[in-house]
């Protein structure tokens, strides 16, 4: 597939680009500076080109042609705000460039862990990262609103750099948590989950989550 990709450069971004090119799809990564570099620069599954997330026409321009745009964008700490602002940009682009299907790296904040509380609405939730996931629940409103073929993929609580082993469990609306009551996820199997989301979608206008 040809794959557009917002937020290449990002730690979750840059794993989704690895991800893609070990399946041999072909990468547009849309980036505000096409100069900056990028892990697989050179890279001949790899095109860079200019966009904006807060711009529809940049972003139709940039994603003409693809099968598949995805965003792994994420705002700036103190702007988290600008996350719906570039949701609806997101939807709004994709759909002027004629692509259908499009894929969003959402928060862990909103997903449920028993009787209906959410992550985020729990004590142990970090107050310096609230805003972010309140944003990221306010962008999935804005997803459920629209008339896309759009599908949002949450991580478990703890997502960091780590080991791609291709083994995890797939939940909904639930925080997903191993034996130890842990909710984790490496970047690596986070990027495996969401390419097989690319290929063979199974959650149209959803939101799923994954974890080990």
């Amino acid at each position: 597939m040809k794959i557009a990709l917002f937020g290449a450069t990002g730690t979750i971004g840059k794993a989704i680009l690895e991800e893609a090119l070990r399946r041999d799809h072909q990468v547009v990564a849309v980036l505000r500076d096409p100069e900056k570099p990028l892990s697989k620069d050179g890279h001949e599954g790899v095109i860079k080109v200019s966009g904006d997330m807060l711009m529809p026409d940049s972003i139709a321009a940039a994603v003409e042609g693809c099968d598949v745009a995805i965003s792994a964008y994420g705002p700036r700490f103190g702007a988290e705000s600008e996350l719906v602002e570039a949701t609806r940009s997101f939807i709004e682009g994709v759909q002027k460039g004629g692509v259908r299907r499009l894929i969003a790296v959402g928060g862990a904040g909103g997903l449920e862990v028993g009787n209906g509380v959410r992550l985020l609405d729990t004590p142990e939730f970090p107050d310096e990262i609230r805003p972010l996931a309140r944003a990221h629940e306010d962008a999935l409103q804005v997803y459920r609103a629209s008339d896309s073929a759009w599908t949002v993929l949450s991580p478990a609580a703890v997502i960091e750099p780590g080991s791609r082993t291709g083994l995890f469990r797939i939940g909904i609306s639930q925080l997903v948590k191993d034996e130890l009551d842990q909710s984790r996820i490496s970047v690596e199997d986070f990027a495996v989950a969401l390419l097989d989301e690319v290929e063979d979608p199974q959650f149209y206008q959803a939101r799923f989550t994954v974890g080990y």
